[in-house]
Order: structure tokens, then C-alpha cells, then sequence
């Protein structure tokens, strides 16, 4: 299995342009909630607890995030739990009401990605590698550790990774 810093430093490849992270920090939150809108009916019980899709997705999610690292397995689970209170507050509402909430965070959220991808001028990650869907979420919450001047070594070690990456990719296209 991948180190956390491996996955970040493969996801960062591919999202280099200050501009492609800025849309990011947009748009991955905006499809995180609309997934757990989404996937927050139907509600169903197992021996009578409650569950939904959305439920079992950051469960799932949540235990991936904790095998990287545990403080930060458990931010992003934290963030996710919330995602799953407003998503079940939106679930109750009317099926016009769900449908449009979800859909159109689903819609804005991959607007913004698409939009950072043309700056940056590369394909999303998880075309490369599907496991970028869900480092996507984990790449911005470090992202943001960066902006608030935490986790400057792995700042390093992931630019590193990319600049060699980079460097690798220049002969490659030399040839």
C-alpha cells in the first residue's frame, strides 16, 4: 500500500498550477457534499441501526484516510461526519429539493475541476490512477495544512517528487 506522501506526491503531479489548486479548493468540497446528499437516500436499518450509502461511504472512506495517518485520517473524518449532517438534513427535504441540492453541487463542483485542469493543462488525476478520487479531498485538507504554514516537509518532499517527475517527463518528450 501507498504511504500517504506517496499519494499526495502522485495527486500533486497532476495539480501543479496554483490556479488548478485553487479550483480545487472549490470544487472537491462542492462534489464531497453532493456525493453524501446523493448517497444519503435511501435510509435503510441493519439491526436497527440506521444506515445509508452515504453512511457506509465515509465509513469506508473514513478507515482509508485513518490507514494513512491517523490525525489526519481523523480531520478528514470529522469533515466528512459533517458533510454527512448536512447531507442528512438535505435528504429529508423534498425530492425536488435533494435532487437539485446534490446534482447541482455534482454539476459546479466538476465545473470548477474541469476549469483548473485547463489552466493546468493536464488530465485529473484519477484518470490516471481511480484511487485520485478519493486522495482528491485528502490533497486539499493538506493543501490547506500548507497555506496555514504546517507540514512544510512534506511541502518539500512532494514538490521534489513533482520536480523530478517533471524531469523525467522533459526527456522523455526530448526523445
Amino acid at each position: 500500500m501507498k504511504s500517504l506522501l506517496e499519494h499526495l506526491s502522485q495527486y500533486a503531479y497532476y495539480h501543479q498550477d496554483r490556479r488548478n489548486v485553487a479550483t480545487h479548493f472549490i470544487g472537491i468540497p462542492m462534489i464531497v457534499l453532493a456525493i453524501a446528499i446523493l448517497l444519503s437516500r435511501p435510509n435503510f436499518s441493519v439491526f436497527d441501526v440506521p444506515l445509508t450509502p452515504a453512511i457506509m461511504a465515509v465509513v469506508l472512506s473514513s478507515v482509508f484516510y485513518l490507514s494513512l495517518h491517523f490525525l489526519i485520517g481523523l480531520a478528514m473524518s470529522c469533515l466528512l461526519i459533517l458533510c454527512l449532517l448536512i447531507a442528512d438534513y438535505l435528504a429529508e427535504q423534498t425530492t425536488v429539493e435533494w435532487l437539485v441540492s446534490g446534482l447541482g453541487l455534482f454539476v459546479v463542483g466538476w465545473t470548477f475541476q474541469f476549469i483548473g485542469h485547463y489552466f493546468e493543462g493536464k488530465k485529473p488525476a484519477f484518470l490516471a490512477d481511480v484511487i485520485g478520487l478519493i486522495v482528491g479531498p485528502l490533497f486539499v485538507f493538506v493543501e490547506l495544512l500548507f497555506v496555514l504554514g504546517a507540514k512544510g516537509e512534506w511541502k518539500k518532499q512532494i514538490e521534489q517528487f513533482c520536480d523530478l517527475k517533471n524531469l523525467e517527463n522533459d526527456k522523455t518528450d526530448g526523445l
